[in-house]
């Protein structure tokens, strides 16, 4: 069971709107495949009420009508009220599954809690609802007050509950306690359905599910990208790799949706989704090392049982300073490139060289390096090196540049201010030139291109055209810095017209 459109809607900041709900139900069901999913608490608001009747009358016209659940409570009927004029048939009924709860939280005896379960279970049962039941902070009531469960449990066993639900509410829970009481539970009550609902402040959500079906159990609760309250639920995706990898159990889920469907979500709750989150996030099937790639060019050295494809997705090679030859040449067989040994050195040094500026090369920008190396026109006898400069920018200031080259082996420093940080380093070129009476080239355009992904630390490649003695040409930078791209092209537009 999936409650990410109730108890994920818990997390601090999350409020589905009714499109929304809807959208990620038909998401869960239709496309993903899960058996239920937990869609709200009753009587919170009116325009919960409003989202859950849109989405029940969608799963009644397409059949998935028993598969919606709503939160209810003790509350008289009040809840049966709700779900029922909302249009839901199955209600999660809230009771207290430790013995503080009820004396502390209820100030009520265990005998009238039981008293109180009873009457709403078969209120229920008259208008033809089915019931589930939730034992909240079951978890510590097995810790501390395991007579008040057992004498509980016990008090219920002849009314029509279908399933009881044994939540980890405060997330306390190892695998090891897991596996002990929910080997207790089967072994008192084989004849119950238990679901198990874990929540993840240790971080063992994952873990605890999979001591709990180790155990036996056959119900679980999970969320979307791990949603809830505090530090959320057991994320479907992560449950879903372990119960069919680890456990060797086989589900009605499609393994191929879990990306769309955890995008989607995260694109409708605003809570991003780390990088390094198992299955969905996005780094996780990025090789980085150039050993890695190597490796699984080599049949398949560095994988495991998580292929990509299985998930929607694809397996990609990250350029960068730990980069080697293996992990190019995967992403250049990708856009269909093939280079000689010689490029390749270059294109591999200069990939090292520019990962060290930002965090990750990408695919996307191996045409625009490849096309910077192709038209370098250095050489060994590079007449004009840039030793040193300075650009500084500040509010209500013209932009200044400082600038120290070199040209045949003699050094020249100049400053100038100007419209921008680029045009201030020209100016300070220009007196150099002018100070020497060489002339110097007209520019007469200049073009920024990046590559697709609208990154903000995306390569930035500048194009400038120039005219020099009557002659038109061109000279191309590329770095993650616009300004830094535009000297690098200006840098060769002066070796350029020196070596000539």
């Amino acid at each position: 069971m999936d409650t990410t459109l109730r108890d994920g809607e818990q997390t601090s900041g999350v409020s589905f709107a009714a499109h929304e709900k809807l959208g990620i139900a038909q998401a869960l069901l239709s496309e993903a495949g899960v058996d239920r999913i937990e869609v709200a608490s009753a009587r919170v608001s009116e325009g919960e009420f409003e989202g859950v009747a849109r989405l029940s009358a969608w799963a009644a016209r397409t059949g998935h009508l028993e598969q919606v659940e709503v939160l209810g409570f003790l509350d008289g009927g009040q809840s049966l009220d709700w779900i029922e004029k909302a249009g839901c048939h199955v209600v999660n009924l809230l009771c207290k599954g430790s013995f503080r709860h009820v004396t502390e939280q209820l100030r009520k005896t265990p005998e009238e809690h039981l008293a109180d379960i009873r009457a709403n279970v078969e209120a229920a049962h008259r208008r033809g609802l089915e019931v589930n039941l939730y034992l909240e902070d079951w978890s510590n009531g097995m810790k501390h007050s395991p007579d008040y469960v057992r004498t509980l449990v016990d008090g219920l066993l002849d009314l029509p509950i279908r399933r009881f639900m044994l939540p980890d509410t405060l997330g306390l829970l190892n695998p090891d306690e897991t596996y002990a009481y929910m080997t207790e539970m089967l072994a008192r009550y084989p004849q119950l359905q238990f679901d198990f609902h874990a929540h993840n402040d240790y971080d063992l959500a994952v873990a605890n599910v999979y001591a709990a079906v180790k155990a036996g159990v056959k119900g679980i609760h999970t969320t979307v990208n791990g949603l809830g309250e505090r530090a959320g639920n057991a994320p479907l995706a992560s449950v879903l790799a372990v119960l069919h990898d680890q456990l060797g159990e086989t589900t009605h889920l499609n393994e191929s949706r879990l990306n769309r469907l955890s995008r989607l979500v995260e694109t409708y709750s605003g809570i991003h989704i780390p990088p390094n989150s198992p299955i969905v996030g996005e780094s996780v099937f990025t090789q980085c090392a150039g050993v890695h790639a190597d490796g699984d060019s080599k049949n398949h050295l560095y994988y495991n049982e998580l292929l990509p494809e299985r998930f929607g997705r694809v397996r990609e090679y990250a350029l960068g300073k730990t980069s080697g030859k293996a992990s190019i040449r995967k992403n250049l067989e990708a856009l269909g490139i093939d280079l000689d040994e010689k490029m390749m050195r270059k294109l591999t040094d200069r990939i090292i060289e520019l990962g060290d500026k930002k965090e990750m090369v990408t695919q996307d920008d191996l045409p625009y390096i490849i096309s910077d190396l192709v038209n370098q026109e250095t050489g060994a006898n590079q007449k004009v090196k840039i030793l040193n400069y300075s650009l500084s920018l500040a509010q209500g200031l013209k932009p200044v540049a400082t600038l120290k080259i070199a040209i045949d082996g003699r050094s020249y420093e100049q400053s100038a201010s100007g419209g921008g940080q680029y045009d201030a380093f020209v100016r300070a070129l220009r007196k150099i030139y002018a100070d020497l009476g060489k002339p110097f080239p007209m520019l007469t355009n200049y073009s920024v291109s990046i590559p697709p992904g609208g990154r903000t630390d995306a390569f930035v490649q500048t194009i400038i055209s120039w005219n020099f003695a009557g002659r038109d040409f061109k000279t191309r930078g590329l770095d993650a810095d616009q300004t830094e791209a535009a000297i690098q092209a200006t840098l060769k537009m002066l070796n350029k017209i020196e070596n000539e």
